[in-house]
């Protein structure tokens, strides 16, 4: 499955993402993305493009570089098309069904995408469905800046660190509700 563009519309009434993706093979995936799921996909996102980076360069570095990248995929005319919502082609096949399904845990793990370091992100369902989505650099760091927008547009707070979100987890898992990461 190859993602061709990214959408997401921050619902107020909901405090919810809608997010949603199509593909090359035109098919498309909704999802209802909460507060605390996309809080993690971003700290776990923004640490694990980090770490790449920190393979090749110092820590000081590695978190200049991953700024400039950032404000230039921000700044980049030629990345606008992916970031605005209007230019969005619906697919004609839904997988999962028209309707969106509800992110209840999110899990991501670094993984090689050819000669790219990426992502490979768990989007768990209700029911316990799974459903796997392998992005490289580029298209994370786009679905980044999407959900990075969205985020503060709900005034949602600071991406939190990958340690603020094990030991919020930690914390839900002793308090009985499921945890974010496993």
């Amino acid at each position: 499955m190859s993602i061709k563009q990214f959408n997401a519309t921050y619902l107020a009434a909901d405090d919810r993402i809608l997010f949603r993706f199509n593909t090359a093979e035109d098919t498309e995936f909704r999802f209802w993305l909460t507060r605390r799921a996309t809080l993690f996909i971003l700290a776990a996102t923004q640490h694990l493009m980090m770490k790449d980076l920190e393979q090749t360069h110092s820590p000081q570095v590695a978190k200049a570089i991953a700024e400039f990248c950032k404000e230039a995929m921000q700044i980049d005319p030629s990345n606008q098309g992916a970031l605005q919502a209007d230019t969005y082609q619906p697919a004609s096949n839904y997988p999962l069904g028209a309707d969106p399904l509800l992110v209840m845990d999110v899990k991501c793990t670094p993984e090689k995408q050819g000669l790219e370091d990426g992502v490979s992100l768990d989007l768990v369902l209700p029911g316990g469905a799974n459903i796997n989505v392998k992005m490289a650099g580029s298209t994370l760091q786009t679905m980044s800046i999407l959900l990075n927008q969205l985020r503060e547009h709900a005034a949602w707070g600071e991406v939190p660190s990958v340690s603020e979100v094990a030991i919020q987890a930690e914390d839900k898992n002793k308090s009985g509700n499921k945890p974010l990461v496993h």
